[in-house]
């Protein structure tokens, strides 16, 4: 089986974070986020895969030098344009020579999904292409699919208005697709997938669509990277099998912890510096990040060799951008975002 990973988006939601960080390539608990995808797809049969790449991808190649990721064999495509989902799908199809049955997956997703299930369900259906659905509270922020009962897609909704959404299932963001569907993309240029390919397929009758309710996170957000790492803190997702947490905190080997430090829910990765007194909930330390004693950080990302001051509070939802420093007794809450380009 032969996969698309889509990953050229910037990030901009989780800036600055992802001003020298393509968002798929994030740590989830010291982990780079696109080896949880792989290693999911992998364990459903999939052996070779397209990265299809937009924003900065020497970060991709160069971390996978040996074009191989989780034991998947990887191709990279890199787009000399923005071309959308649907125009990057093709590209990306194109290059790796796609004649049979695949899968299409949006890189920044988290799920525990049964690939093999959904696989089975397309088969079974005899259709153009399949979509992966997951039930959500509030589908304005997705795309919408209202099926019939045999899961045959009536209609595809982008982002509609939380009132006005025809059932709260949500595109998730995995997709089987035949061959044919690459011809019904325009040969050039930019086209989306959501807004022009899937309501293409759905008046043709031809796309279908299973329901699920497997972990699912999109990660987009400061606050869903956040939950993304409490969630494997305390097991609530099984895309890979995370070692050495105890008590739902995770620190590399190389950090420094002061032993009056209090850590709940936290992530403190390679080379950082945590110190006396600092109490550290539900938040991430990239890489070289430092905490000076007395500090009170709770909900927040403190980005690569970033440094927070002594006796300073960062409250929800704090992000410090690589190498920003933050003056002592700083007091800081809200959607903060400290670091440029």
């Amino acid at each position: 089986m032969k996969s698309i990973i889509l990953v050229g988006g910037k990030g901009t939601r989780l800036r600055p974070l992802t001003y020298e960080t393509p968002k798929q390539m994030l740590p989830l608990v010291g982990l780079p986020m696109i080896e949880c995808v792989f290693e999911a797809l992998a364990r459903h049969g999939v052996t070779e895969a397209v990265l299809s790449l937009g924003y900065l991808p020497d970060r991709f190649t160069e971390a996978y030098p040996t074009n191989v990721i989780a034991g998947v064999k990887v191709a990279y495509v890199v787009e000399d344009e923005p071309l959308d989902t649907a125009g990057a799908i093709r590209f990306a199809a194109t290059h790796g020579g796609f004649d049979e049955t695949f899968l299409v997956v949006n890189g920044d997703v988290l799920t525990d999904l049964d690939i093999t299930k959904l696989l089975a369900f397309h088969r079974e259906h005899g259709g153009e292409a399949t979509i992966a659905l997951h039930p959500v509270e509030d589908p304005s922020r997705f795309g919408v699919v209202p099926t019939t009962p045999e899961g045959r897609v009536i209609d595809f909704v982008e982002k509609p208005p939380r009132d006005e959404a025809p059932t709260n299932e949500i595109n998730a963001g995995t997709y089987v697709f035949e061959p044919s569907v690459l011809g019904r993309i325009a040969p050039t240029g930019r086209e989306s997938v959501e807004r022009v390919t899937f309501p293409a397929l759905a008046a043709a009758g031809t796309l279908f669509a299973m329901c699920d309710d497997a972990y699912w996170l999109d990660t987009g957000t400061p606050q869903a990277y956040l939950l993304a790492n409490v969630d494997i803190l305390n097991g609530r997702q099984a895309m890979h099998e995370f070692i050495d947490i105890v008590d739902g905190v995770w620190r590399h080997p190389s950090s420094t912890v002061d032993l009056s430090a209090s850590i709940v829910n936290s992530v403190v990765d390679r080379n950082c510096v945590v110190g006396a007194n600092v109490v550290l909930e539900n938040s991430v330390l990239l890489p070289g990040a430092v905490v000076q004693s007395g500090c009170v950080v709770r909900s927040s990302i403190i980005g690569p060799e970033a440094v927070i001051g002594s006796n300073s509070r960062l409250g929800a939802t704090c992000v410090v951008g690589a190498k920003e420093h933050v003056a002592p007794a700083s007091e800081l809450s809200g959607d903060v975002r400290l670091g440029g380009v």
